[in-house]
């Protein structure tokens, strides 16, 4: 490790030319890469203090310092690579379901993260997901509107009626991208865009439409999605954050990023399709 520090520090002091720059983006990138690997997640994009994962499904991404989580991953990569303290901040402006794959966006520092969270807050950061979903949804294209609440002492949610006082509103538009047969059951493929960020939102709104997720039991899945691992906590879902679009909170340069699809995904698209 302290080689690799070394190095880049020796590069990082080498004349800008335009060969030297190249080399240290690509070295940059492999760096990266390799460091990603060794803490069991992909790095999607890091400038300056805005970090951006692709997160494998089945880990939380925040628990107790005791448990196995995104947020500890992190923290010990910032750790080994920029010499943080191994329990020093980290900003989490949003989150992704434990059995939920996909990119997740990160403030190395308060300032980094309160802006991403104003984002988050007006609305200006847009997230595509992908869900496989049971049955045939129709039509192509649609827009879910319910109330939803957490259940008390549950980590689950629930829809409710509009005048509920627990009741908040939940939006997302979707679009189907294919339909296919899946374990001998009809499935489709949507791309979702989230308008509101409620409480398993996305996994809520399908099932109450007689559209399960695949492999969410939670919510009423009969069909298993990723059976790699006999804990079923550490299994995926059908649902995978495929992009998010936002501002760096820094640079105020557009970012846009796609997360590649993980293993469980192959069986139904080769790639991500960029739009």
């Amino acid at each position: 490790m302290q080689k690799i520090q070394l190095l880049t520090s020796h590069l990082l002091a080498y004349p800008t030319s335009s060969f030297v720059l190249d080399f240290k983006n690509s070295f940059s990138t492999i760096l990266r890469s390799v460091m990603g690997d060794m803490f069991g997640f992909e790095i999607l994009y890091e400038v300056g203090p805005c970090l951006a994962i692709n997160k494998p499904a089945g880990l939380l991404t925040q628990a107790p310092r005791w448990v196995d989580s995104l947020e500890r991953r992190v923290k010990q990569y910032l750790c080994e690579n920029e010499g943080r303290p191994e329990n020093g901040y980290l900003g989490i402006p949003h989150r992704l379901d434990r059995p939920v794959s996909g990119v997740i966006l990160f403030g190395k520092h308060s300032r980094a993260a309160h802006r991403l969270s104003k984002q988050f807050e007006k609305r200006e950061i847009k997230k595509r997901y992908w869900a496989v979903v049971a049955g045939t949804v129709e039509p192509d294209t649609g827009t879910w509107i319910d109330f939803m609440r957490k259940i008390p002492d549950v980590p689950q949610g629930e829809i409710v009626p509009e005048d509920h006082p627990d009741g908040r509103k939940g939006i997302l538009h979707y679009k189907v991208l294919q339909s296919l047969a899946f374990q001998d059951t009809r499935a489709t493929l949507l791309e979702i865009e989230l308008e509101t960020g409620r409480m398993h939102q996305i996994r809520l709104q399908s099932s109450i439409r007689g559209y399960p997720i695949l492999g969410d039991t939670m919510y009423g899945s009969t069909v298993p999605f990723d059976d790699h691992f006999e804990d079923e906590r550490c299994r995926s879902i059908a649902l995978h954050a495929v992009s998010i679009a936002f501002c760096d909170p820094m640079t105020r340069q557009p970012v846009t990023l796609h997360a590649p699809l993980p293993q469980p995904w192959q069986f139904f698209t080769p790639k991500i399709v960029r739009v």
